[in-house]
């Protein structure tokens, strides 16, 4: 219930207050209630005449996200990408993604690494780990077109990547053993920024 009630506020905060979005913390915060804090600082708060109990329902301090765990906050940003279309040659939300779009600009915003813009470059630029090895935040790449890598995603754990599919498609959760995927697997990589 107060899930709801959060989610409900904080659309009608980012409705009324229009900028409000341009407040919204940085991925590493991946808590409602700092998103809140954000969307109810006392400038926005008081423009909006937001009453006094909301703000004062909030905790003091921001819930500490653990900087030593760099996957789970790519997995977490990557995440809140899903459904943003693809876009060939796409780098941005508000344009759309293509694979390797996609992939470079998660690695950005998150861990300020600046990865290759091609998913073969990609490929080439980090280390080979087998399937065995995959953890949450490493790359997958897949043939799409022939022998040459030509498709990136990060892996999520228990079998799960999340990329920009293809013309038409959003950013989506696809499973590594669905048959289109599984036949066209290349092999999993690890960026140097989670060595």
């Amino acid at each position: 219930m107060r899930r709801c009630v959060c989610t409900l506020l904080i659309a009608v905060l980012v409705g009324v207050a229009g900028n409000a979005a341009a407040a919204l913390p940085a991925p590493q915060v991946a808590c409602t209630a700092n998103l809140l804090r954000a969307l109810l600082a006392p400038s926005v708060a008081d423009e909006m005449a937001v009453p006094d109990w909301m703000v004062q329902a909030l905790p003091d301090q921001p819930t500490p996200v653990s900087a030593a765990d760099p996957r789970r906050l790519l997995v977490d940003f990557a995440m809140t990408l899903r459904d943003i279309r693809y876009r060939r040659g796409g780098r941005s939300p508000q344009h759309g993604f293509d694979c390797s779009g996609f992939v470079h600009y998660v690695f950005a915003q998150v861990l300020g690494v600046d990865l290759p813009e091609n998913s073969a470059g990609q490929f080439a630029d980090s280390r080979k780990i087998s399937r065995a090895e995959l953890q949450a935040g490493d790359l997958v790449f897949f043939h799409t077109r022939g022998r040459r890598i030509s498709h990136v995603g990060i892996y999520l754990g228990a079998g799960r990547f999340i990329h920009s599919p293809t013309t038409g498609e959003r950013v989506r959760v696809d499973r590594l053993s669905e048959h289109y995927w599984a036949r066209r697997f290349a092999g999993a990589r690890r960026p140097d920024a989670l060595i």
